[in-house]
């Protein structure tokens, strides 16, 4: 998800020339740069935008460079999750081959771990208390120093008063009828917190439910660290409306118990922002807008529900 003003935010009127990704062209691939993995069954993998996905074997999976302009956020996963991975409690794609631009395909792809589950934007949680101090061990373990070469965001990771404008966007965009004025009371109280005092940590960046997957009611992996940087945690904090049920936020900050008053403010607000970016995407999946995801639409919604009871 990218809940900022961003090339994703986009995607329903730029479409770029694509080369159109296929079962033989991935195999072909293959082929040429690592021809011992090129006999393992591929199967495409609904959704994604930016990068395409396909299943290799049972284990691994090849991330296709698609609509994302610039291999930059490969890159940054190929040099950053081997370090992070080790340490983290939950299984994240890993990588384990590069690919190399070429004729064939003049893009980015690499062939990463595949990490099991059912996308959250398609699934559930029914175990929310496991869900939320899952989510707390993760983050906590997620959110330590990072170090002076670590990438830092150009399009979030800032104050939410800084981010005005991404939110705007989305506040005219999405048909809030009678709420708001709760909404934007929310994003303003963001706006007023105390900003981060801390060093630059790391954060995922994008936790949004197609970015996390769930197995036996319960979250099981976290996916996609392209929009991963060093910065204000309270970015992914949100999550703890984002992606939890209803009534277990307390219990995710409980559990985390690194976030003072001020982050919990941030985060409440930067929720309310990415539950309006769902509720976009759902619009623009409901007018048949290329990249939109009806299915988005609901899911946002209730996230929105849930931080505007500050559940």
């Amino acid at each position: 998800m990218n809940p900022e003003p961003h090339a994703d935010t986009e995607m329903e009127t730029e479409i770029e020339t694509e080369t159109e990704i296929t079962a033989d062209l991935v195999r072909n691939l293959l082929e040429e740069q690592h021809p011992d993995l090129a006999g393992l069954a591929i199967r495409e993998v609904a959704g994604g935008w930016g990068n395409q996905m396909w299943r290799l074997g049972d284990e691994l999976a090849v991330r296709m460079q698609r609509m994302d302009p610039t291999a930059e956020l490969q890159l940054k996963e190929r040099r950053w999750l081997p370090v992070l991975a080790p340490r983290l409690p939950l299984p994240v794609p890993t990588p384990v081959r590069f690919g190399a631009p070429s004729e064939r395909f003049p893009k980015h792809w690499t062939v990463m771990t595949w990490v099991s589950g059912e996308p959250l934007d398609r699934g559930s949680i029914s175990r929310g208390a496991h869900a939320a101090d899952t989510l707390a061990g993760f983050l906590r373990a997620l959110h330590v120093q990072a170090p002076p070469e670590a990438p830092i965001a150009t399009d979030r990771g800032a104050h939410p008063r800084d981010c005005t404008d991404g939110f705007d966007h989305f506040f005219h965009a999405v048909a809030l009828d009678d709420l708001a004025d709760e909404v934007r009371a929310v994003w303003d109280d963001a706006v007023a917190a105390p900003e981060w005092a801390g060093p630059p940590v790391w954060v995922h960046g994008d936790l949004h439910p197609a970015n996390v997957v769930v197995s036996d009611g319960t979250l099981s992996g976290i996916v996609d660290f392209g929009d991963m940087f060093a910065g204000d945690p309270a970015w992914d904090l949100a999550a703890a409306w984002v992606l939890l049920p209803a009534g277990t936020a307390s219990r995710f900050f409980d559990t985390y118990a690194r976030a003072d008053e001020a982050a919990i403010r941030r985060a409440r607000g930067l929720a309310a922002m990415k539950s309006l970016f769902l509720m976009l995407m759902g619009q623009n999946g409901d007018r048949g807008l290329p990249g939109g995801k009806p299915h988005w639409g609901p899911v946002g919604q209730a996230a929105l529900d849930r931080v505007l009871k500050g559940v």
